[in-house]
């Protein structure tokens, strides 16, 4: 995102977008081997001038990353009603507030992109053109500084600017702190900015590294933490853009983390391309893709050796695509592979069709983002299974909603690589009818489930929300919602909202969930550019001790000719206590039938038996209904508890 400024407070805007002549996307996965440019080190963090809160009238507007190509409905046509919908709150959770307090305010940018990381005795945010230190009580311990003045001494165009899109990671392995930043905003070169710290004091000195991407804009950088024991890396996303401003498609990255990590020779990045979408441009042809997450490891239990780095995106309206980069830091090549059919989710309507439609107490309509996942794509590994949670925003009924997924692979094996993921729940947070947008989803130690996000209304100031779930809440549904800071005012003139909020777990105890966001603490007559942003904690705990169950389904889709049968296991795990479920299955097509083998199971949670399964086998005759994706809903009751997940099913010739 590229900032420009502000003529006066009557001026009309007009925004120059950066020029470049960008490298297209090779649709044959060319991959890029890149070195730093130049590297340094940085004196103390703490040792750099301290960067003023900003306010008045010469301020930098961020304006909107740039637009890709539209996404299509998937093979269903267009997008069916909300099947995943969760149009009402879920049950009280005992959400636990721990700590708050007041983080960076106004810098002298709109918007401001907060987001932050969680070390185990600090925390460290970041938003457009500044960074602070905080411990976790909520003291200022460093800054805030000026971006830029981090790379004074490696020179160039990261020490010139501020160019925003910043992205701050805590790498738990490692025990340091990962810092980044666009380097360039106007050409003719651009470039991403990286530091590492020296150690774990992230007041201390950084490692500090240009990448150049020549002069290919590289748009909207996503970083992820990746420490597998060979080939680790920093993993990141960039969209690219030419000179004249067509989007040339996805670079899926790889930094050398060990190499930068000891600052030694000259830590290598390998991009490949993304390749073309499933999406058409309006001649017929593929465009190319873009918007990913890259995975990023929370928890302490370590990666297998040699999982490949993952970058997902939603590739269209009812479906999920998910890469896998493989990459060798000594022979510098890369691969890049799908990991798994497209990923079939409850069809969804963009929020605001991807533009800006969110109501505040005023006329001005802000951002939704909601072409494109938000950060961050949340790994964690269990004993038999790796879980990736993550959210985007979109319509719900009248107003906007949070859609999160869960994401699973199984592990049966130590050496088995865990990238063969589909989902096992899946929802959409809209309780009201208020706006809940720019989320942030993670998950702790005890599989607890929660987002982040903004709330907005026509009576409601946009305001920092957060819903959570536990393993034993009703599939698909979050839990009651918390206000961790209400909003006292709405911003006018420009719509952008900051899109780089962040929910984070504190590796300290896996168990405490951290995030930030923006808000405004008052109106203003004219420009009301004075925002502000909140660092708040919260732990979630079970809600009862009644008898409950998880269930899931693999597959998870299910493609039927008429005139045949297909089958799927459906999985029930006791969560609390013991439970004797009884299994169904509704809105099948016309023509279709189904069948549990056996329809009843019984399981017990801690015991020999917490799991069982049963097979639904679905027939389709010769005069069903054809079409799809279906979404039917597998349901199990145990008398006290209903859960139901979702089945996608396709009836074919």
């Amino acid at each position: 995102m590229r900032p420009q400024n502000i003529i006066n407070a009557f001026a009309v805007f007009i925004f120059v977008t950066a020029v470049a002549t960008a490298m297209p996307a090779d649709p044959a996965g060319a991959q890029t081997v890149s070195h730093p440019s130049s590297a340094s080190v940085s004196p103390n963090l703490s040792d750099l001038p301290t960067a003023h809160w900003a306010q008045g009238q010469n301020l930098k507007m961020v304006p909107a990353p740039r637009p890709l190509p539209p996404r299509g409905a998937g093979p269903g046509g267009a997008p069916q009603q909300d099947g995943a919908l969760q149009h009402e709150e879920g049950p009280h959770l005992p959400v636990n507030s721990k700590t708050k307090f007041g983080g960076i305010g106004a810098s002298g940018y709109i918007p401001p992109d907060p987001n932050i990381a969680v070390g185990l005795n600090h925390i460290v945010q970041m938003v457009n053109s500044q960074l602070a230190v905080f411990n976790k009580s909520g003291a200022l311990l460093t800054g805030p500084v000026a971006l830029n003045t981090l790379w004074t001494s490696l020179g160039g165009a990261c020490a010139g600017s501020n160019a925003g899109d910043p992205v701050v990671q805590y790498d738990v392995a490692a025990d340091r702190w990962l810092v980044t930043q666009l380097g360039s905003t106007t050409g003719p070169t651009y470039s991403e900015c990286i530091a590492v710290s020296a150690t774990n004091d992230p007041s201390g000195s950084y490692n500090l590294y240009a990448y150049d991407f020549g002069t290919s804009l590289n748009d909207y950088p996503k970083f992820g933490v990746w420490p597998t024991a060979t080939n680790s890396a920093y993993l990141a996303s960039y969209n690219m853009f030419d000179s004249t401003g067509a989007f040339t498609g996805a670079q899926l990255c790889a930094y050398d983390r060990h190499a930068m990590l000891i600052h030694s020779g000259s830590p290598a990045s390998i991009c490949v391309p993304a390749p073309l979408s499933v999406n058409l441009d309006a001649h017929g042809n593929p465009v190319p893709d873009g918007n990913f997450l890259p995975s990023d490891l929370d928890g302490p239990t370590p990666l297998t050796d040699g999982t490949p780095g993952l970058f997902l995106n939603f590739e269209t309206n009812s479906s999920l695509r998910l890469y896998q980069l493989s990459v060798d830091f000594t022979t510098l090549t890369g691969t890049l592979s799908q990991a798994v059919p497209d990923i079939v989710v409850a069809p969804f309507t963009q929020a605001c069709n991807g533009g800006a439609c969110i109501v505040q107490p005023n006329s001005q309509k802000l951002d939704s983002l909601g072409d494109r996942l938000m950060y961050r794509l949340a790994y964690r590994m269990f004993g038999d299974h790796a879980s990736m949670v993550v959210n985007h925003s979109v319509v719900a009924g009248s107003s906007v909603g949070v859609r999160w997924y869960e994401l699973r692979a199984p592990l049966a094996t130590s050496t088995q690589l865990p990238n063969q993921f589909s989902v096992v729940q899946q929802g959409t947070f809209a309780p009201d009818s208020a706006y809940r947008w720019m989320g942030s989803a993670a998950m702790d130690g005890a599989g607890n489930i929660a987002i982040g996000y903004s709330k907005s209304s026509g009576s409601v100031y946009p305001s920092i929300a957060a819903a959570s779930r536990t393993p034993a809440t009703p599939t698909g549904t979050m839990g009651t919602e918390s206000i961790l800071q209400a909003g006292a005012g709405a911003q006018t003139t420009y719509n952008r909202w900051g899109d780089y909020t962040s929910l984070r777990i504190d590796p300290s105890d896996d168990t405490t969930f951290w995030y930030t966001n923006e808000y405004y603490s008052r109106n203003s007559v004219l420009f009301n550019f004075n925002w502000s942003t909140a660092i708040g904690s919260f732990t979630v705990a079970a809600s009862s001790s009644q008898p409950d169950f998880n269930l899931s389904a693999s597959p998870s889709s299910l493609t039927i000719k008429r005139g045949q049968s297909a089958s799927t296991t459906v999985t029930v795990t006791a969560t609390a206590g013991s439970n004797s479920v009884n299994l169904s299955v509704s809105g099948l097509p016309k023509g279709v039938s189904a069948s549990f083998t056996p329809s009843q199971v019984s399981v017990t949670a801690g015991g020999a038996n917490a799991s069982a399964n049963s097979i639904l086998k679905i027939t389709a005759n010769r005069n069903a209904t054809t079409g799809g994706p279906n979404i039917v809903t597998i349901t199990g009751s145990n008398g006290s508890a209903s859960h139901g997940i979702p089945l996608s099913l396709t009836i074919t010739q």
